[in-house]
């Protein structure tokens, strides 16, 4: 049956629509399970209701008309226990709800299996037979593997049609929620920008033509030029390869013809749709037909299909390359945000970010909250390409997007963008106040930092030191490592803007979800495998540039300390410290006037937290990262849309590492702070300084929200809910308990900005 499964999936794959996948789902697996009726009903949730959308075997006119309330009859049993029913006469169960226009009175045999996508069920797929008798285990498992491996297409399949306003049933729909996760807070209306890689004929999206016949008239010069180059290969070829084997290219212009490929990307462009969209339509048909195909010689044609269709595009963005108009409400759409695509856009042009791939505390969610821009990441069932100009609402606390917004649902979000405003702004008289608790203890609260824009808004904050400079950042930015020159001037600038207050600059941290372009790290399990503070050891003249151009920028200024990431044991400190020195005496000869900054280490590994005694005896300070912390604790992968739920400061195991961190290093006297997301929470921010942590770091954001709320409690009352959620055992019973912290602290009112209803 494996094979059998693969060829449905594939034929599912290759469907134009929701309604065409459907009708192949229903008539291969009929005849798979040699079944008299093999029919799907969908949860169509503006009526409430499943919905017969496709059946073999029942009466053809009752599909889309009828219906079962939620709950009603086997489909919605089924729905409501998300397991499957096999029964061998479905009439005799008490469930049992006649539909006389389904034509189904003489079928007995029932076997109804979930179909679940995101812990959703979507709707029900079901078979039946005249017989009365049970579907055999084989049958069972065969139906739900295949519910299984469909649910994300039928999922995507419904989300086209909701982009277009139209629910699964065809009734007109609006106000379509895209879930996801939050990347960085607030609420964005605005209009999609979306943009892609080049040359990616699956990323291309659907975008309407300005002039026709100049597209056209464009699209067919660069098909000739692409003809001319397989003609000219088909020559250069001549007597080094098989003649049947030059014949290839023969073939590939015919295929380019007006009758064939060439043909319909003209008549698609005639629609009303541009040359480079109209061309990856229609290979992405002929790709997906030829991959569907069970002879292997024409599957392996579709390879062909693509590298044909690619060289097009190539010259149509060549001849004519894209320039992407931003709109003064842009919100950013990409199947995956990269930091080069936000720093592209006007900065008072762009209102929110969306991205298909990525989670929550992905770097270009964290560099979104740095800017303050609204975030949704990981919305993984949105169809992006679709949406190119279309209004959408993006949630930056709930992490949904919602497209064809109603007046209603619009209004709502306006109320509440006028909100945010209007806090922001109450909060302004709070930047140049102290930040300590109602009984005056008091906090340091510094920024997270990796572009200059960071740092002037950080200022303007009232930040009193950069606790995390990214320093990865302008290399992420760069097509090539910078100098130790251009790496000075970047670092100088930090400096001195932030003088006399300190710069805590972290050595360069890549690998994991921080990969540069031209110093590739391609590893299975990124996460466990090449990243910090390896990579710079492993390749000492990177960490050696680095560090010269991180002292020479300070001299003068002295408010540099160097801090190292993703340390798992002391030899690495060891080796990283000699380094130091190393660097440090170099520009000593030099005759330099140079100090020896303080040099910290970041616990961001669970090996690090029981060492976290023995590190603090090598360094002048120490800083958690959060992030990176809470994410080995949990194993949760944190740019995995599928985990990112399970993925919690709060998480009791979390809240103990953090406690026992801190407490090893108070032992040492050393200073201790963290610089994760969880500093930027309010609540979260109450439990760090009840634990006795120095220092929070943050993104400037939400700096002001953070010295609200400690201004408002005081360390008492702090290191109270400490000991209350110490001793829960729950993330959401200890986030409850915060929060009800913070709204009988009268801090209610930032409770309220994190909820849109």
């Amino acid at each position: 049956m494996l094979e059998q499964l693969r060829s449905i999936v594939q034929k599912v794959n290759a469907a134009k629509d929701l309604r065409s996948a459907l009708d192949i789902i229903v008539h291969r697996v009929r005849e798979a399970l040699d079944a008299q009726v093999c029919s799907v009903y969908l949860l169509d949730k503006d009526i409430n209701s499943h919905v017969l959308m496709a059946s073999d075997g029942l009466n053809q006119e009752a599909i889309g008309h009828v219906s079962l309330e939620v709950g009603e009859g086997l489909i919605g049993l089924v729905a409501k226990h998300a397991e499957p029913v096999n029964l061998q006469d479905a009439s005799l169960h008490p469930s049992y709800l006649y539909l006389k226009e389904t034509g189904e009175e003489n079928f007995h045999a029932f076997l109804g299996v979930p179909i679940i996508h995101h812990r959703s069920v979507l709707g029900v797929l079901v078979v039946q037979h005249e017989d009365r008798r049970r579907f055999d285990e084989e049958e069972e498992a065969f139906l739900i593997t295949l519910s299984a491996q469909l649910a994300g297409v039928i999922a995507h399949a419904e989300a086209t049609g909701a982009i277009a306003g139209v629910s699964p049933s065809g009734h007109k729909t609006s106000d379509t929620v895209f879930t996801g996760v939050s990347g960085s807070p607030g609420v964005a209306i605005g209009h999609a920008v979306v943009v892609f890689p080049l040359a990616d004929l699956s990323q291309i999206p659907d975008r309407p033509a300005k002039d026709i016949d100049k597209e056209i008239k464009f699209f067919n010069e660069c098909l000739n030029a692409v003809r001319e180059d397989m003609r000219e290969l088909h020559r250069r070829l001549a007597g080094h390869v098989a003649e049947e084997e030059r014949q290839l290219f023969d073939v590939y212009v015919r295929m380019l013809d007006d009758d064939a490929l060439g043909n319909e990307v003209v008549q698609r462009i005639k629609t009303g749709n541009w040359a480079q969209g109209a061309l990856a339509y229609v290979a992405n048909e002929h790709v997906r037909n030829f991959e569907e195909m069970n002879d292997q010689y024409l599957r392996e044609r579709a390879v062909d299909i693509k590298d044909l269709c690619s060289r097009v595009l190539f010259y149509l963005q060549d001849k004519d390359p894209v320039v992407t108009e931003y709109r003064d409400d842009t919100i950013l759409v990409s199947e995956e945000l990269t930091p080069a695509m936000l720093v592209e856009v006007p900065k008072d042009k762009l209102k929110g970010l969306v991205s298909v791939k990525g989670s929550g505390n992905s770097h270009v969610a964290i560099l979104a909250r740095t800017m303050g821009i609204p975030t949704v990441m990981g919305s993984v069932d949105l169809p992006y390409n679709q949406l190119d100009g279309k209004e959408l609402i993006v949630d930056g606390y709930k992490g949904e997007v919602i497209s064809n917004p109603s007046d209603q649902v619009r209004k709502r979000y306006l109320n509440t963008i006028k909100e945010q405003d209007l806090l922001i702004a109450d909060l302004e008289v709070l930047k140049d106040l102290p930040c300590e608790t109602a009984d005056h203890h008091r906090v340091h609260l510094w920024v997270n930092t990796g572009l200059m824009s960071d740092v002037m808004h950080s200022l303007d904050q009232g930040a009193e030191g950069i606790g995390l400079f990214r320093t990865e950042v302008p290399f992420l930015l760069r097509e090539r490592f910078p100098s130790e020159q251009e790496q000075m001037a970047i670092y100088r600038e930090q400096l001195q803007a932030f003088a006399p207050k300190i710069v805590t600059m972290r050595t360069l941290d890549v690998g994991g979800d921080k990969s540069l372009s031209y110093f590739p790290i391609k590893e299975e399990n990124p996460f466990l495998g090449w990243r910090g503070i390896r990579v710079t050891l492993d390749h000492p003249e990177i960490f050696m540039a680095q560090i010269r151009s991180m002292l020479r920028a300070s001299i003068g200024l002295e408010n540099l300390q160097i801090m190292l990431p993703m340390v798992s044991n002391i030899n690495e400190v060891n080796s990283s410290m000699q380094l130091i020195k190393k660097a440090h005496h170099e520009l000593i000869q030099e005759g330099l006037d140079v100090r020896f900054p303080p040099i910290g280490v970041m616990i961001e590994l669970p090996a690090a937290v029981y060492q976290a005694r023995a590190l603090a005896k090598l360094v002048d300070f120490i800083s958690v990262g959060s992030n990176d912390l809470t994410q080995y604790l949990l194993a949760v992968d944190r740019n995995n849309p599928r985990v990112a739920h399970l993925y919690s400061a709060f998480h009791p195991a979390v809240l103990h590492a953090l406690y026992q961190v801190v407490s090893s290093v108070q032992e040492e006297g050393k200073p201790i702070s963290i610089c994760g997301e969880m500093a930027g929470d309010p609540g979260g921010a109450v439990l760090l300084i009840a634990m006795g942590f120095d220092i929070l770091s943050m993104n400037a954001a939400t700096l002001l929200k953070v010295k609200s709320v400690i201004r408002s409690v005081s360390l008492e009352a702090a290191q109270d809910l400490l000991d209350q959620v110490m001793q829960m055992d729950d993330a959401q019973m200890i986030r409850s308990a915060v929060d009800m912290a913070l709204y009988n602290a009268g801090v209610d009112r930032l409770l309220r900005s994190s909820r849109t209803n």
